[in-house]
């Protein structure tokens, strides 16, 4: 009996063999569950066969030649999207290339997650000397709005979970998750690993203003006699774009956009106060803010911008209530999304909703006149060589045609002029340096407007701007992405006019080389170059590139004695200041 149950043992099927996962699977199996299908990164250790086999599993993974700049296309991504965009790193010096991405997205309140390899926690805490080591979660955490690390492989879902919801619930952000690189290997049961993965459920919630707030936000309306609306880039991120048209257009309060909200309303809108800005900020008595803060780009609501000692009432739609009366007493806090709560204030402005009084419609329309014909004057002239007014002409009247284009724009003098000069037609379509007004966003911003939307990209970069991130150009070209690039070549920061007050050898700290040819630095990577030295010039190399949709780059020469010392920004300067006084 023992020799039959051997020999039926041995002549038995064998069991099927168990089935397992592992962390990189999980790892892209969540994204996945979650519709998340782009990752921006740059391989190295321990995270290049994550990337290999997200690309293998159909995701699209976009390589970068550096990680701030593959942070900034997740950041502009999730702005684009309201989904974070994913950035991955290596560890240590990747991770932190990364972060100063991630801290600028959670300054901007884009949503955004930034995914690093790590090494081994019982290494770190004991300071052992691993390979790159360091402490990236607490490196993170203050410039993050959360920060997570994944030690197991069955916490690879709620992890990722837990990053998605709170990259995009409340006021967005930047989220860090720290992935060390024992974790990518661990292996457990397919079926459990699968069970693990959570997909996220209404992870941005709509939040219900209070019914007394939005009466109190009411009257301070109804009462102004010189109201303004004041849109931020937060009114553009929420996708509201009806409704926030329909309370502009209801209650003929003239309005004014923040540089990345123009287009949510046409740059050309009646209502529009763009031309007055100074005017308006000054003389309103009544400002309703939508998805914008009171911070240095709005003098913090106090002083002469504001026209001190003028009294303001301020109505604050925000969705965190720890904003309101950060800077100057809100009158009527709004706490709520930005979609419900101009809903809410649509509902209540009602037939007998006073329009603002003519006489404050009347002066600012006469501001606005007075500065387009001042300005028109200015962009009429064309010297040679260009200047910023006579190039960002050529430009304007390009894009004008082409309303669907994205825009991004950095530089002192290029980032000023060009948000007055061109006009934006829909909403989302304007990219630039945002909150922290930082340099070197460009063709990370231009690379994921371009992934994101498929559609033709113009960057209009200073030549100082697009130094910290202009060996992208490659990666535009190794996707074949349509992006135009534009470099305004004045030859330095600000104007390459200075000089070495010593007399010696070295040029002065804003002087770079003479005439040099970014031009050809694409058509060195198979891309298209142009050199243009007239608004003809310009224009005709712009269309060929919009046509052709090719990787493009057009140095544009301007006059290196154009600028002004840092920009619209020379109060911000100790040195200017001083020698202003």
């Amino acid at each position: 009996m023992a020799e039959a149950g051997i020999n039926e043992a041995q002549n038995s099927p064998a069991p099927e063999a168990q089935q397992t996962t592992d962390g990189f699977h999980l790892v892209i199996d969540a994204l996945k569950l979650n519709d998340i299908d782009t990752i921006f990164g740059l391989v190295g250790i321990p995270i290049t066969d994550l990337a290999r086999l997200a690309q293998a599993e159909g995701m699209r993974f976009i390589g970068f030649r550096h990680e701030q700049n593959a942070g900034n296309a997740a950041a502009v991504a999730g702005y684009m999207t309201k989904k974070p965009g994913i950035c991955l790193t290596v560890s240590a010096p990747g991770f932190l290339n990364g972060l100063t991405a991630l801290a600028n997205a959670t300054t901007n309140c884009f949503p955004m997650i930034l995914i690093s390899g790590s090494s081994e926690r019982e290494i770190v805490d004991l300071q052992q000397g691993d390979y790159e080591e360091m402490d990236q979660l607490n490196a993170a955490k203050p410039y993050a709005k959360a920060a997570y690390r994944v030690l197991h492989a069955e916490d690879i879902g709620i992890g990722v979970a837990r990053a998605i919801r709170a990259a995009v619930s409340g006021r967005p952000g930047g989220v860090y998750l720290d992935l060390p690189a024992k974790l990518l290997a661990q292996t457990i049961d397919a079926v459990k690993g699968q069970q693990s993965l959570v997909k996220v459920v209404d992870a941005a919630p709509r939040q219900i203003p209070a019914p007394e707030a939005v009466k109190r936000a009411l009257d301070v309306l109804r009462n102004a006699k010189r109201p303004l609306i004041l849109l931020g880039k937060g009114a553009a991120y929420a996708q509201a774009d009806a409704s926030i048209r329909a309370l502009v257009e209801k209650s003929g309060i003239p309005y004014l956009p923040m540089s990345m909200a123009k287009g949510l309303l046409p740059d050309t809108h009646a209502q529009s106060a763009s031309a007055a800005r100074s005017f308006v900020l000054a003389e309103s008595d009544a400002v309703l803010l939508v998805g914008a803060r009171l911070n240095w780009l709005l003098s913090h609501g106090k002083g002469k911008t504001w026209g001190a000692p003028v009294a303001k009432q301020f109505v604050q739609i925000d969705i965190a209530p720890t904003e309101i009366d950060s800077n100057v007493a809100i009158e009527a806090p709004l706490i709520g999304d930005i979609g419900s709560c101009v809903e809410a204030l649509l509902e209540g402005i009602g037939d007998d909703f006073p329009q603002p009084p003519a006489g404050w419609l009347d002066a600012v329309a006469q501001r606005k006149s007075k500065n387009q014909e001042k300005m028109a004057a200015t962009l009429d002239k064309n010297p040679t060589p260009m200047n910023f007014h006579s190039a960002l002409r050529a430009i304007r009247d390009v894009l004008k045609t082409r309303p669907d284009i994205n825009v991004v724009n950095e530089g002192a003098n290029t980032l000023d002029y060009a948000r007055s000069i061109i006009d934006m037609y829909q909403p989302r379509k304007r990219f630039d340096s945002g909150t922290w007004g930082i340099m070197g966003i460009g063709m990370g911003f231009a690379i994921g407007a371009a992934v994101t939307s498929g559609t033709q990209v113009v960057a209009i970069e200073g030549d100082s701007a697009f130094g910290f991130s202009g060996m992208e150009l490659e990666t535009i070209c190794r996707y074949d992405l349509p992006v135009c690039t534009i470099v305004f070549n004045n030859n330095g920061v600000y104007r390459g006019t200075d000089v070495n007050p010593t007399g010696g050898a070295d040029v002065a700290p804003t002087v770079f080389v003479k005439n040099a040819r970014y031009d050809r630095m694409m058509e060195a990577f198979g891309g298209v170059g142009h050199h243009a030295t007239t608004p003809e010039e310009l224009t005709a190399a712009l269309l060929e590139a919009i046509a052709s949709g090719k990787p493009t780059l057009i140095n544009a020469v301007i006059d290196e004695a154009a600028g002004t010392e840092s920009g619209r920004l020379t109060n911000l300067n100790p040195q200017s200041a001083a020698m202003k006084k």
